[in-house]
């Protein structure tokens, strides 16, 4: 294979950032769709639950595309999804905010063949470093996003009522930019054999089923053991990050009854956090630690600081000072568990265990927004004990020794 152009990571890097900058800055806002609707949280889980649910079959689908027809085909057509999603939110209604969540995460796949198309880009010795600076790709992105739209709703000085508007539109002109970088990002997979309709067909069927999911990881992991531990993993940690998007509904609606424009800034000082740190232990640290007994650690001191989040009452403070040791722990795992997963891939399968990882990290979306929803009618506290327990879980799952995921 040829050696790619070397514009291809700063690329890939870029589209990775706008399409993330795209959904936090709408993420701020998203309480104004649903606010007249009795419990208007629940809705909003609803909305994170078709969002992320809909990917149990859109990730492998994308990913056995992308093995077939290549990486760039998936990135386009991604980001004319997201841009179509973004354009459904205009006017403001709650019929419309559902139609856009669930458009949206059919194309939200692509994150698989982002991973597929990074690692395929890497050099085995840089692969850590490149995935970790992708997971500070996207924590910049949850800075940049909530920031343009704090900034544009500050500087125009938009009324409440118009805000949600005013913010879409920013959103739609981004997404607009990345159609522009999906067409200049030079493909990153040649070999290249096609999928016939049939073979796509049977995809679907295996993807929205998930024993055949299960099966099909069962199948990887007895010729490369190790990889079905990894994805059971990234489950666990996947039904904890729940509160990332738990987190808008809480803020706005719990006792620290944040506005728009005060969740902008807080999602700004979380990301601008999280990026410095990500970017220093994956570049020094990552390639150098027990990956395996880091997950541990950074999983079992992450569990209290989850479980604290329900107890900061009416205390800004307090939830800065949780959100900076959020950044010193959970937030560093899934680099870790993204390095350890492409180490166990190949040219040929990358974009379909890439694909199944995502699958079953949309199952997980979709389970665990189901509980946060239902918990948070009953108490907006109650939630964060379930993400702490997930958490602890990974913890567990990562100390065990039999088909664990290999260290470096």
């Amino acid at each position: 294979m040829p050696p790619l152009p070397r514009r291809t990571l700063p690329l890939l890097y870029a589209l990775i950032l706008v399409d993330v900058v795209v959904g936090a800055a709408v993420g701020p806002v998203l309480p104004d769709f649903v606010r007249g609707l009795r419990q208007p949280q629940l809705w909003l889980s609803v909305g994170t639950g078709l969002f992320l649910g809909v990917q149990l079959f859109s990730a492998p689908l994308l990913g056995r595309l992308g093995d077939g027809y290549g990486r760039r085909p998936i990135f386009i057509l991604s980001a004319v999804g997201t841009l179509l999603a973004n354009a459904l939110l205009l006017p403001v209604r709650a019929g419309l905010y559902f139609a856009n969540r669930v458009s949206d995460g059919l194309t939200n796949g692509m994150y698989a063949t982002a991973r597929s198309a990074i690692t395929d880009a890497s050099a085995p010795e840089r692969l850590f470093r490149n995935l970790g600076i992708e997971g500070a790709i996207i924590s910049l992105g949850f800075v940049l996003g909530p920031m343009a739209a704090g900034l544009l709703l500050t500087a125009l000085q938009v009324p409440a009522g118009q805000q949600a508007t005013y913010v879409v539109r920013l959103a739609l002109a981004l997404a607009a930019l990345n159609v522009l970088l999906a067409l200049a990002l030079p493909e990153t997979h040649q070999q290249r054999n096609g999928v016939r309709g049939a073979e796509l067909r049977t995809e679907l069927a295996r993807s929205i089923n998930p024993l055949t999911l299960w099966a099909r990881l069962s199948a990887k992991n007895a010729s490369n053991p190790g990889i079905r531990r990894i994805v059971l993993t990234q489950v666990a940690l996947t039904l904890s990050t729940g509160y990332y998007f738990y987190f808008v509904p809480f803020a706005s609606l719990s006792a620290l009854r944040m506005d728009a424009r005060a969740i902008s800034y807080f999602f700004m000082f979380f990301g601008t956090l999280s990026i410095g740190l990500n970017y220093v232990f994956y570049t020094y640290f990552a390639d150098r630690i027990n990956q395996r007994r880091a997950i541990v650690w950074l999983a079992a001191l992450g569990t209290p600081v989850l479980a604290g989040y329900g107890l900061v009452g009416t205390s800004r403070a307090a939830l800065y000072v949780l959100v900076t040791l959020d950044c010193l722990t959970l937030s560093l795992i899934q680099g870790l568990l993204e390095g350890l997963l492409a180490r166990r891939t190949t040219d040929t399968d990358r974009g379909e265990i890439f694909g199944l990882n995502q699958a079953f990290q949309g199952l997980a979306s979709f389970g665990t927004t189901l509980v946060f929803g239902a918990l948070s009618v009953l108490d907006l506290r109650l939630p964060w004990a379930w993400f702490a327990l997930c958490l602890a879980a990974v913890a567990w799952l990562a100390a065990r020794r039999s088909d664990a995921p290999a260290a470096s």
